[in-house]
């Protein structure tokens, strides 16, 4: 199999460091609501709501905070229209960089996010300028001192995943878009709990960061998730975690 990816190790770090729990949890919610409104409150026949919940779940947001967004998605009254642009652009080093929004004033969205790749040593890029550097994949991540590689691997190569690597005491598992359902949904029948799982942008290939590029690439990222239309942000960058504490 191949080799461990540095971006999820990456995440994995950032997620312990990151102190805006609250404002993480208030985007998890934004995603289940307009899942739920889209598709139904059923997560069993709604793959998207079932994955905007596992990612919720890995990110410890409370079972009752779920159930709330799902019920108040499904029950009566419009709300605003919400759309889900992506913008793309580079950072510093050259970095290429997607930014998944979901927003109910798309022109207040796209010159915030233009703003914020201005101010931080980037650029802002037209569609389709960085999107081919990546690959819309599932990561799923499981606890390697729980679980074997034999109890894992054998069973999500046959869900359907297409890659399994194991470092740090973690398994990471790839999946393609179409198949992540599958896979997940495998791992919980055999009741196997998983760390995270969600769909993602995962780079092709990494830029290597030194520690000032670095720095400077964490700081715009931060930007990015303090705004409130941003949802997630996907980058190529390849850096030490060493690097990672913001200063």
């Amino acid at each position: 199999m191949s080799g461990h990816s540095k971006w999820a190790t990456i995440k994995r770090k950032k997620a312990k460091t990151d102190v805006g729990r609250a404002k993480a949890w208030n985007k998890l919610i934004k995603e289940i609501s307009i899942a739920a409104k889209l598709g139904g409150g059923n997560a069993d026949a709604n793959p998207r709501l079932r994955a905007a919940i596992l990612k919720a779940k890995g990110q410890s947001l409370p079972a009752k905070n779920i159930d709330s967004a799902i019920a108040k998605a499904t029950g009566a009254g419009n709300g605003a229209e919400m759309s889900e642009p992506m913008y793309e652009g580079r950072g510093p080093a050259g970095v290429a960089i997607l930014v998944k929004c979901m927003t109910d004033n798309k022109v207040r969205t796209v010159a915030d996010v233009r703003n914020i790749f201005n101010k931080n040593g980037g650029s802002m890029g037209e569609s389709g300028s960085v999107a081919w550097v990546f690959q819309y994949k599932g990561v799923i991540l499981v606890d390697a001192e729980k679980y074997t590689e034999e109890q894992v691997m054998d069973l999500v190569l046959e869900a359907g995943a297409t890659d399994m690597s194991t470092e740090d005491n973690v398994h990471e598992i790839t999946t393609e878009a179409d198949t992540f359902d599958a896979v997940t949904r495998a791992l919980e029948n055999a009741n196997i709990e998983m760390m995270s799982a969600e769909l993602s942008y995962v780079p092709n290939d990494t830029v290597k960061l030194d520690r000032n590029d670095a720095q400077k690439l964490l700081k715009m990222i931060e930007k990015f998730e303090d705004n409130e239309d941003v949802q997630d942000v996907y980058h190529n960058a390849d850096i030490n975690e060493a690097d990672m504490d913001l200063e």
